[in-house]
């Protein structure tokens, strides 16, 4: 009985070590792995300077870095009834940063409904916002007004109404945005222009940073298919100087999974004026890739590196795709970051299969 005993407990024992060494095993391979993730995130940490979302349920965002380094964040509100502005020292601040409301909705009359997409742009040493907005009795009476200060820190000056920007046409229009080249200030912004569609790209010379100069021009139609699912739609254009170039990235089709960015671009001795001028990617240069959790990427801005050694695209997206009813009334849209590259040809590579 004795031997009996003790064989079975010499069987225990040796099942006992067998565990043993095999938990051993498994650890080590789970150490290992620990490592190589510890690794994978640390280089990932590296690749990926910010951190994603920059600032959440905030769409069309722009960021604009002053001379001193600072910067300041602007987008559309969920609520669609305010501008307000953020500042930081960093892109990874705005996150954190507390949010000024500068202007708000009116009661009745225009500039009274969905106030959309604001950008802001600091012109000889004043401060202005371009934004679209609806009227209290039409919602959809969609036109562009502009807001200025003249105190150094936008965040905390007086703003003054500025009005409407008169347009040849009368029409929807909104998402203005300007930038200067030789000498001379333009803007470009989506209206609607041509009939049975939604929005075109239109361009002209500004008298002022609150007066178009004209004329008019067409610079894009939404005439290729992954532009007009949903919505007929180019809208959210924003303008990258360099490499003897003007790149202007606008987006196309329904605020949805759909959303996308498409490129045009002119020579910089061209004559900008001149709807000949311009070229476009038949193709978008950036889109929704579920790999990664991006869906419907799209009306971004551009800015400096906190080192101003690379340029970084500001943009907005979903991180799923279904939505229910009506994707301008679904807020999760969020504010995003990536350092863009340039390939050979000297043209921008918004790194599609990349996450951020």
């Amino acid at each position: 009985m004795f031997s009996k005993i003790f064989s079975l407990h010499g069987y225990i024992l040796l099942g006992f070590f067998s565990v043993l060494m095999i938990f051993s095993s498994c650890k080590k391979e789970i150490d290992k792995e620990i490592i190589i993730e510890e690794d994978l995130v640390q280089n990932e940490a590296e690749e990926m300077p910010y951190n994603n979302p920059i600032v959440g349920q905030r769409a069309d965002p722009w960021v604009y870095k002053d001379t001193d380094g600072t910067y300041y964040f602007i987008a559309t509100a969920p609520e669609y009834d305010r501008i307000e502005i953020r500042k930081a020292n960093t892109i990874n601040g705005l996150g954190t940063a507390e949010p000024q409301v500068i202007w708000t909705k009116h009661e009745t009359g225009n500039m009274g409904h969905h106030i959309w997409a604001p950008e802001l742009h600091k012109i000889d040493g004043k401060w202005y916002v371009y934004f679209a907005a609806g009227e209290v009795e039409d919602v959809w009476k969609i036109r562009m007004f502009t807001l200025s200060t003249d105190a150094a820190d936008p965040t905390q000056g007086k703003w003054v109404e500025e009005g409407q920007i008169a347009t040849e046409r009368d029409s929807f229009s909104l998402d203005a945005t300007t930038f200067e080249h030789n000498g001379k200030r333009y803007l470009i912004w989506a209206q609607s222009v041509r009939e049975g569609e939604n929005t075109s790209l239109v361009m002209s010379e500004m008298e002022t940073p609150t007066k178009l100069k004209g004329p008019e021009i067409i610079i894009t139609d939404p005439e290729f298919d992954w532009e007009r699912i949903g919505y007929k739609v180019n809208e959210g254009p924003a303008v990258l100087k360099r490499n003897g170039k003007i790149f202007v990235t606008y987006s196309a089709s329904a605020t949805d999974a759909n959303y996308a960015v498409g490129l045009l671009w002119a020579d910089a001795d061209a004559d900008l004026m001149n709807e000949k001028s311009w070229n476009k990617s038949k193709e978008p240069v950036f889109y929704t890739n579920a790999e990664v959790r991006r869906f419907g990427p799209g009306h971004n801005s551009f800015t400096k590196s906190e080192d101003g050694e690379e340029d970084v695209m500001i943009y907005h997206a979903r991180v799923y795709e279904q939505i229910r009813g009506n994707s301008l009334y679904d807020f999760n849209r969020h504010t995003r970051a990536r350092v863009i590259g340039w390939d050979k040809n000297g043209f921008p590579d918004f790194r599609q299969d990349a996450r951020d």
